[in-house]
Order: C-alpha cells, then sequence, then structure tokens
C-alpha cells in the first residue's frame, strides 16, 4: 500500500499548528576589546543552530546578542590605542558582526550596550530597584593602585587564590578550584596594570540586596538550569548570598548613577540588560510588541545561551533582578564549557589562539566548522576540543564522502539521462519512510541541544542511502538501454533521500542548504518538505556543493 504523504504533512501541519512557540535565543554580548575567536563562534554557532532549527519547524524564534561595550578594560585599551572609546566599540563591534557574518550567523538584533536605548531601560530598572528597596549603600575597602591613581576592577588584581592557594589568580575568582571572592582576599595581590601592590581605601558602593531574594533563586535555579549548573550553585547557597556591588568608581567607561557625580554602573549590570534594548530595537524595526515578550507573565521563551564562565551572573544575579524589576525572568540557561585547540587551552604563545579571520584567511569554509562544532557539541558543559586531524577526517567523511556524494552520485544521470526530469514515484516507500521517520528523534535532538546525537543519526541515514545506491549500481544498468527507467528511479530514490537529509542539515549547513535548494529546483525547504517527496520535478544542473578540506590550509593555521 502506498504512502499518502498529503495526509502525513496535514497531520504534522495540524498538530505543531497548535503548539506554534515565540521565542527570544541570545548568546552573550560579545566583549568589545578586540576580535572573535574560535572560542567565541562556539556559543555564537551553537546558538544560531537552534535558532534556525526553530524557525525551520515553523516557529518565531529571533536571536539576539550584540557588542558589550563598557568597562575598565575597554577604557584602558581605548587609551592605548589613542582613541575615544565610544569610538573604539564602534568600530570592533562592526568587525566583529562582519565576522560573525562570514559564519552565516544570523542575528535578528546585534546593538552595543553603550546606547541611549539602553541607558534609559537601565536608569528604568535601576528606579525599580529602588522602589523595592532593593538598593542600598555601604562604605567598602578596595584595592587602590597608587601608581595610577585608581581603583582597580576585580580582573585588574591577580593573587594567589585565598582558598586552595593556587597563584596567578585572577581578583573575583579561581580557575583551579573555582571559587568566588573579592579582590581583597587575595594573598600577595598584584596589581595588572603596574606590577605594584595595591593598598586598601574606602569607598562609598551601591548594592542590590540579593541575599533577600536567595528563596526565590533556589526555587528558580532548580527549575531552569542543568544539572551540572544547580549542583554547582549549591555550593554558593551553602557558602551565603552576599549583597551585589553594581557600582564602579571614576574613572570608568559607564553610565553614570543617578544622582552621583562620580559613580558608575558596573557593566555587568547594564551588558545583560542589553539583551532588552536590542530586542527593543528589533521591536521598532519589525513594529513588535516589546511587553509580549517581556513582560512579567509572558507566554513566550526567553532562552540564554552562555559560557559556564559567566554562569553565576546569569543564574543569580540576572534573574533576581528581572524579579524585583517586574519583568520576566529566562525559560532556560544553557552553559556550554570552553574550546581547547589540539587539547591545549587557547594561548597567543602557543599559536593556539586562532580568530575566526584567521579562520576565513586560509579559505577554509565557514560551514567546515559549523558541521565540526555540531558534531561535537551536546547538551552537557564539557569542554570541546578542535582537535585539526580530527576535524579533516571528519568533514572529508561526512559532509563529502556521505551527505553530498548522494546528490553528485545520481544528479548526473539525472542530467545526462534524462534531461533533469525526476521519476514520477518512489522506487522504495518504505526506504523512504525511515528517514522520515527520524524526524521527531532528531527533531529532539537539535530541541535539547544534543547536536551532536543528530549529526550521528543523519549520517547514518546517509550511509544507508549510499548503500541503497551502492547495491542498486545504477552506473553498470546505465550501459542497458531497456533498463533506464530502473535507473531514473534509483537516482530519484536518492536524490529524494539527500532532500531530507538535507532539511535535517539546513540548521547547520545554511549556506550549502541554499545552493541545493536552487540545484533541486525547489523554494527554501521547511520541516513539512519532510513529508512531501519531489516526484515529476525539473532540476537544475549539479554544482559542487562542497569541495573536501585542504590539509595545508588547516596546518597554516
Amino acid at each position: 500500500m502506498g504512502i499518502d504523504s498529503n495526509k502525513i504533512m496535514v497531520e504534522w501541519l495540524f498538530l505543531n499548528f497548535i503548539t506554534m512557540r515565540k521565542i527570544i535565543a541570545t548568546c552573550a554580548l560579545f566583549y568589545a576589546n578586540g576580535p572573535i575567536h574560535l572560542g567565541h563562534l562556539v556559543e555564537a554557532i551553537q546558538t544560531d543552530i537552534w535558532a534556525r532549527f526553530q524557525r525551520l519547524r515553523g516557529n518565531t524564534c529571533y536571536f539576539i546578542s550584540g557588542s558589550d561595550t563598557h568597562g575598565t578594560p575597554i577604557m584602558l585599551k581605548a587609551e592605548e590605542n589613542h582613541e575615544a572609546p565610544e569610538i573604539m566599540v564602534q568600530r570592533i563591534g562592526q568587525e566583529q558582526l562582519h565576522t560573525f557574518k562570514r559564519f552565516l550567523i544570523h542575528f535578528d538584533s546585534f546593538e552595543p550596550s553603550n546606547t541611549e536605548a539602553n541607558q534609559a531601560l537601565v536608569y528604568q530598572i535601576y528606579a525599580q530597584l529602588q522602589e523595592q528597596h532593593a538598593i542600598v549603600t555601604a562604605e567598602i575597602k578596595q584595592c587602590f593602585d597608587q601608581a595610577k591613581n585608581m581603583f582597580l576592577p576585580d580582573r585588574f588584581v591577580k593573587g594567589t587564590c585565598p582558598r586552595c592557594k593556587a597563584s596567578e589568580q585572577n581578583g573575583d575568582s579561581c580557575e583551579k578550584c573555582g571559587a568566588t571572592y573579592s579582590p581583597t582576599e587575595l594573598i600577595q595581590p598584584i596589581s595588572v596594570l603596574s606590577q605594584t601592590t595595591p593598598i586598601l581605601k574606602k569607598s562609598e558602593h551601591y548594592f542590590f540586596t540579593l541575599s533577600r531574594y536567595e528563596q526565590f533563586l533556589r526555587t528558580w535555579t532548580a527549575e531552569h538550569l542543568q544539572n551540572e549548573m544547580h549542583n554547582k550553585l549549591q555550593e554558593w547557597f551553602d557558602e551565603g548570598l552576599s549583597d551585589w556591588d553594581i557600582s564602579r568608581d571614576a574613572p570608568y567607561f559607564g553610565f553614570l548613577i543617578p544622582g552621583t557625580q562620580d559613580k558608575y554602573f558596573y557593566v555587568w549590570l547594564d551588558a545583560p540588560i542589553g539583551y532588552l534594548s536590542s530586542f527593543k530595537a528589533l521591536c521598532t524595526k519589525e513594529n513588535l510588541n516589546f511587553d509580549e515578550y517581556w513582560q512579567h507573565n509572558s507566554a513566550t521563551e526567553l532562552l540564554h545561551f552562555i559560557g559556564k564562565d559567566i554562569m553565576y551572573f546569569h543564574a543569580m544575579f540576572w534573574p533576581a533582578l528581572l524579579h524585583v524589576s517586574g519583568l520576566r525572568t529566562p525559560t532556560a540557561i544553557h552553559c556550554h564549557g570552553f574550546l581547547t585547540i589540539n587539547g591545549e587551552k587557547m594561548s597567543k604563545s602557543r599559536g593556539t589562539f586562532i580568530s575566526g579571520d584567521q579562520y576565513l584567511a586560509q579559505d577554509l569554509n565557514p560551514e567546515y566548522l559549523r558541521y565540526y562544532f555540531a558534531a561535537k557539541l551536546n547538551a552537557g558543559v564539557e569542554d570541546l576540543d578542535l582537535n585539526f586531524a580530527d576535524f579533516i577526517q571528519r568533514v572529508n567523511s561526512d559532509l563529502v564522502g556521505k551527505f553530498v556524494n548522494i546528490a553528485s552520485r545520481s544528479a548526473s544521470f539525472i542530467n545526462k539521462k534524462f534531461s533533469g526530469q525526476l521519476a514520477n514515484t518512489l522506487m522504495d516507500q518504505k526506504l523512504w519512510q525511515s528517514f522520515v521517520d527520524k524526524a521527531e528523534t532528531i527533531a529532539t535532538d537539535f530541541e535539547q541541544l544534543n547536536y551532536a546525537k543528530a549529526m550521528r543519526e543523519i549520517m547514518s541515514l546517509a550511509d544507508n542511502a549510499n548503500q541503497f545506491v551502492d547495491q542498486q549500481q545504477p552506473w553498470t544498468l546505465a550501459k542497458d538501454p531497456t533498463r533506464l527507467a530502473e535507473v531514473q528511479l534509483i537516482c530519484t530514490q536518492a536524490l529524494n533521500l539527500f532532500k531530507i537529509l538535507l532539511i535535517y542539515l539546513k540548521p547547520v549547513l545554511p549556506e550549502l542548504a541554499q545552493k541545493a535548494e536552487i540545484f533541486l529546483n525547489v523554494a527554501p525547504l521547511t520541516w513539512q518538505d519532510l513529508f512531501q517527496p519531489l516526484l515529476a520535478q525539473q532540476i537544475q544542473e549539479f554544482v559542487p556543493l562542497m569541495a573536501r578540506v585542504d590539509a595545508e590550509r588547516v596546518q597554516a593555521l
């Protein structure tokens, strides 16, 4: 009995129509003091794939990010460059966005955090915090660099960790044991700027009363975080939450705190509010309802994709800030691990610090990297290693040797023997159905960020498709004029299996998908196109969709 593909598609449309989602997906704002490196691209690519998958399924998904433009490091970098910080962050932000575009990362909105719109939102939220009596002041002692005549931000003090005694640790957290602390707790502190020992100097600061919202945060984090991250946060809960210092002393590049002359908002207060202002810019452009997405009882979804190193800010300060301000909190926060290169941390001195532009300068296809990251990413927070030997082998084997090979070996017969015309029916509907039946499994993998599992499923299907062609041997049958009809059926079948795999891979390989859609002579493919075979269709001349990785270009990195 034949398959009623129209019935399958109608059922899919009905099931999805009643559950269409509206989503904001964000990755962390990118600090505007240097180029985008491959570590940044892990997060951006992970989020971009997820957002593209949601759109492919018919959901509304806006991908939001921007430039994180404030803070002492920006101010000092601008001084070093002999330019105004406003000019520097604008230039670097545009350079970063250009790099992202070349890696096929599509932001619906990408805004810097030093805009007037963000400042207005920061002041609005700050006023609401004051109304809720969530802001207090206190005199504190801070590290002060007498040589530079300035208070030192946390990351500009290094010393020995007060917990595990590891040396050369930052002023806010230890890379060895994961402890967080104040720079004043460091043993033998040293100023990064002058290499002198800072003194302790008093200053009045503004605090957000985070400790008052511990019970809210305990409940919230249990429901919205990965298990590993939730378990990590228990350590901080057990130690007891401290109120959060949201102010910094002049000189500082940032927003002045209302009612003060020399106090500025800490960058980690205004940076996440940049998610709101970036989305608000999109609302103005697309005539969207801002409150529909950000009001307290919003039925939309908000998902943050971040590195595990900034989890504390996003899982503690940020939801508490939103909660007290009367805004909606995130639906979920997904943390990922760090990127290593051939098993080593990214390091300029070791030659393992690679920028996105350096990768592109070797004329390496950005979709190689998109696929490789997808093949390694899962829902956990383990570090991801970019092993170049594995990179070359996996891309050449999976994408060129398996996936693209299905189309290249079949299209030539359709183009040459049948004037580009596909057959009117499928040769093996059971095989076609087995590919379609994987739709929900693969969709679940994408949805749950188990990209590596999805890629394994897809490549297993690609193996099946190639095995089908190998068994049927159209190159042998094509020599017999009486069996040409079989050749058309075999190649039509293979191209339909290719089309299904193309849809599954489209969030990962958007540019290749666009080329393949032109070759198949179809409109941009969506998820529902899985359920309708491509028959009696005129296809275009096949052009190579992807070349093999040039090992010499990889070595040049």
